[in-house]
């Protein structure tokens, strides 16, 4: 299906599931400001929204299967493989949040439908962001993605902890986005155009390759970007932030922000500026090895859960960074594959945990998950998946993540990277396998220690599923490896034909 982006009907076609996402999200805030104080009114706008997710993984999935491409240069979205592979990660974590939202407000006394509206609003902006071709688009979607989550770690108004959350975020991200719309404005100096396609042509036609201006553009959309995926030294917003929100925002903001956020900075590296990889891939290097080394040595001195979490997604961002290094479409394709197992994992932990504590969980330490094994063996081996697929520990999915990584890093020719990934995995261990010692071998402080503990049988049928996944991508990996190759594809030069591919035949 060949979709003409210059037209209006060619352009709703390529942001089709967008725009389904969009409408829905907007009958949904009229219905909760209509219904705001009607008793169930959260719960509904829940369930209602997850049909609308639902609807746009749908139409992602239809996009994709009929082989949609763009009929010339794509300069406002991406109509290929690797934009679905990363909208469908996104509309993943999305739906995964409001599934384990529901209760979790109810619970919390949080009963703002608004809630739901939100993170279907922040999904859109994950979406543009991971599909723009245009750096406005980018942007646009950057700041629709910000300000929803902002209003998200803020939403429990009672909170203390979550309102200095919501403020520090936005602070911080004002300064991003302010680096981010600065960089443009100089790359857009320096090439004369925004289009992701387009800059690239223009470094090479008009011979800019070490121009003052095009250098200090991709350095502040670096910045950027480095402040969304959390990456050191643009993390300090990180712990604070995790530690006061909602538990299930945490989780959403560590999975979805951060897919949506890699997804665009591999096309922007790998597109418009593949042609300078000998200029960036040093920067990128040592981003990936100080946020490895620092999110990892921080996190052992973590007692408490949701903190040490949130600095073990900082390390995870190193490792991502890795697979970036090298420049190559296997880098793409490693990014894809850890991200979908990473939101698996990252967001089951925090629903685990969700389950545990009450006001934020902000104090639920390891220790306080003692005798969790004994109690609720359930919860305790769901919890030691998602420990072990953070850990890389074979037969996980997170072990396939990262060695699809290593293998990206080695044959591009940076094995110290690679050694410094395995090494800081090894360091990981001393935080992750804390948490399941105290399930398991550690004694409960008294028999009703846990009795508040209980998830219901979709959350826990919902758990089910993801850790069954997590083990069956931990031996079988094939399907996804291939559609993540698939998408990795989208990054290869016109003139270079897939391996997996026939060759066209010639005449004469």
């Amino acid at each position: 299906m060949v979709l003409d982006l210059d037209t209006g009907g060619g352009l709703l076609r390529a942001l089709l599931p967008e725009t389904i996402l969009t409408l829905w999200a907007m009958l949904l805030l009229l219905d909760a400001a209509w219904h705001h104080r009607d008793p169930g009114a959260q719960r509904r706008t829940g369930w209602l929204s997850l049909i609308g997710i639902a609807a746009a993984a749908a139409a992602t999935v239809w996009l994709w299967g009929m082989g949609a491409r763009p009929a010339g240069i794509p300069t406002t979205v991406a109509v290929d493989a690797f934009r679905w592979a990363a909208d469908l990660i996104v509309l993943l974590g999305a739906a995964l949040a409001v599934l384990f939202s529901v209760e979790y407000l109810e619970r919390e006394g949080i009963l703002i439908p608004e809630y739901h509206v939100m993170v279907l609003f922040a999904a859109v902006g994950m979406m543009l962001l991971a599909g723009g071709t245009d750096l406005f688009v980018l942007f646009l979607g950057l700041e629709l993605m910000s300000v929803s989550v902002y209003v998200l770690a803020g939403i429990n108004r009672r909170s203390p902890a979550g309102a200095e959350a919501a403020l520090k975020y936005f602070l911080l991200g004002a300064f991003a986005s302010a680096f981010f719309l600065y960089g443009i404005a100089l790359l857009y100096g320096a090439t004369g155009t925004t289009k992701i396609p387009l800059i690239a042509i223009q470094v090479e036609s008009l011979g800019i390759r070490g121009h003052p201006m095009l250098l200090a553009g991709l350095a502040l959309l670096s910045i950027g970007f480095a402040f969304k995926i959390a990456a050191v030294p643009f993390h300090m917003w990180t712990p604070d932030v995790y530690d006061g929100a909602p538990t299930p925002v945490t989780g959403f903001m560590a999975a979805a922000v951060k897919a949506a956020a890699f997804a665009a900075l591999v096309r922007v590296l790998l597109q418009a500026f593949a042609n300078l990889h000998t200029t960036w891939d040093q920067v990128i290097w040592w981003l990936a090895a100080v946020t490895m080394v620092v999110g990892n040595l921080v996190a052992l001195a973590q007692r408490s859960i949701k903190r040490m979490l949130a600095y073990s997604s900082i390390a995870h961002a190193g490792y991502l960074l890795t697979a970036l290094v090298s420049g190559a479409t296997a880098g793409a394709a490693a990014v894809l594959v850890y991200l979908l197992f990473y939101t698996l994992t990252i967001v089951g932990a925090f629903a685990i945990l969700a389950l545990k504590g009450r006001d934020g969980e902000r104090d639920v330490l390891i220790d306080d998950l003692a005798g969790l094994g004994e109690s609720h063996p359930w919860l305790a081996f769901a919890m030691t998946i998602c420990m072990l697929s953070l850990l890389g520990f074979p037969g996980t999915a997170g072990f396939i993540g990262k060695w699809y990584i290593l293998a990206t890093a080695t044959g591009g020719g940076y094995p110290v990277l690679a050694v410094i990934l395995v090494l800081t995995s090894v360091v990981s261990a001393g935080y992750y396998l804390p948490v399941i010692m105290a399930m398991y071998m550690k004694p409960s402080a008294h028999g009703q220690v846990h009795a508040g503990v209980h998830a219901s049988r979709l959350v826990g049928a919902t758990l089910a599923v993801m850790v069954a996944a997590l083990l069956l991508f931990g031996v079988w990996p094939n399907g996804v490896l291939a559609a993540a190759r698939a998408g990795s594809h989208a990054f290869l030069p016109t003139y270079v034909t897939p391996i997996s591919a026939p060759v066209p035949a010639t005449g004469y």
